[in-house]
């Protein structure tokens, strides 16, 4: 993904938060929102703590990652996944193939109880052996308790000619 559309999609959500505020507040009422601290490196344990959820081999603890309203548009079909059941139906195929991840390349963006970690990243696909290269993006938001993924999309790397 290119760094212009790296910084427009991190503006996005950044305005989206303040846009998001400001409809909160009436004339005259005070700021409420607080924003959950998180840097990069707690970004980057996000994607760690969805990677080990898929070593346990359970498409539902795989699921627990993504808030209730989430989308998944994931690597290995064409179909998006919404609900919770369409999401674990996604993991109990993928989790066949025994994959673990690795991120090759990311840029994160923070904003308030918002997240954007987007990249490269390999999986090694411990049934077969193979490694597959993709492109990713998570989106993480705060839900006032733990940051859950609000949307997933990957997608295979293209072969350069």
């Amino acid at each position: 993904m290119s760094k212009k559309i790296m910084v427009l999609l991190g503006t996005l959500v950044l305005a989206g938060c303040a846009a998001h505020t400001q409809g909160e507040r009436g004339p005259g009422a005070q700021m409420t929102q607080s924003c959950a601290p998180i840097d990069e490196s707690g970004v980057a344990a996000l994607f760690e703590r969805w990677n080990q959820s898929l070593q346990t081999g359970k498409p539902d603890v795989v699921a627990k990652n993504y808030a209730e309203r989430s989308i998944l548009l994931p690597t290995l079909s064409g179909v998006n996944r919404v609900s919770t059941a369409e999401k674990v139906d996604y993991f109990e195929h993928f989790l066949a193939a025994k994959p673990q991840g690795k991120v090759t390349d990311r840029q994160i963006t923070l904003g308030c109880n918002m997240a954007v970690d987007s990249g490269l990243y390999t999986f090694h696909m411990g049934s077969s052996g193979k490694d597959v290269g993709a492109r990713y993006t998570y989106t993480y938001q705060w839900n006032g308790q733990d940051w859950l993924i609000v949307s997933h999309h990957s997608s295979l790397s293209p072969v350069e000619k």
